[in-house]
């Protein structure tokens, strides 16, 4: 690989911002100043950009805690987009892995693997979503069976696939689904009479939301997180 192209791939530098580096004598290569940017970079090379190694970005792989009035979007619109919450290089280059509204908070996977995200958006793998949900009215306890059942969503055909609804109070509940269909959770309690007030993401697939981050903040996942996506 060309050693512009090597620093504009490890670096937030644009080929033109990193040629000018090169020339400032900025760019070494096993210790020596490299200023010939058509220069060949192996997987045998050290390369530094002023005293720091330099290594291409692979895969990456973040939880976020998403916070109220932020949106799931590569771009600003009427919220902030999620990803001005991150401190990376090329944020440009990543994607939200399954989006949340504006007002839910919690688990935000992102990611930049296309295939892995397909993994958790498509709905033929079925990999479920974990929610705690407060609601307006009372939940009874005959939800339970309608949810497993299936519920019919206004403008939707067929029922949805099964639920598991877990009632933890008179107006607080668990929810586990496995379809993204648009506003899902609000428009299944809507269908049984009921509005969501609250709503918050605590598990995707196996991935459960760090209890150490607090709104706003995220981390990279471990190997065995990302890997549990099958």
């Amino acid at each position: 690989m060309r050693l512009d192209k090597f620093i504009c791939e490890s670096t937030s530098l644009t080929r033109s911002l990193a040629k000018k580096a090169m020339h400032r004598g900025d760019v070494t290569c096993d210790g020596e100043i490299i200023k010939n940017s058509g220069f060949k970079v192996t997987d045998a090379h050290t390369i530094c950009l002023d005293g720091e190694q330099l290594s291409i970005i692979g895969p990456r792989f973040i939880m976020l805690n998403k916070p109220v009035d932020t949106i799931c979007s590569t771009i600003d619109e009427e919220y902030p987009s999620v990803l001005g919450l991150l401190d990376v290089i090329k944020p440009e280059e990543l994607h939200i892995a399954g989006r949340l509204d504006a007002d839910t908070t919690g688990l935000v996977l992102i990611t930049n693997d296309g295939q892995w995200s397909h993994k958790i958006t498509s709905p033929k793998k079925e990999c479920g979503k974990r929610y705690l949900l407060e609601t307006a009215e009372p939940l009874a306890d005959s939800l339970v069976e309608q949810f497993a059942t299936g519920l019919q969503l206004n403008n939707e055909d067929g029922l949805t696939k099964t639920a598991v609804l877990d009632i933890l109070a008179s107006h607080e509940a668990r929810l586990t689904i496995t379809e993204g269909k648009y506003h899902q959770v609000k428009r299944m309690l809507a269908a049984v009479g009921n509005r969501v007030t609250k709503l918050h993401r605590e598990c995707v697939g196996t991935i459960e939301l760090d209890s150490e981050l607090e709104l706003g903040e995220w981390r990279y996942l471990t190997d065995e997180e990302m890997k549990s996506v099958k």
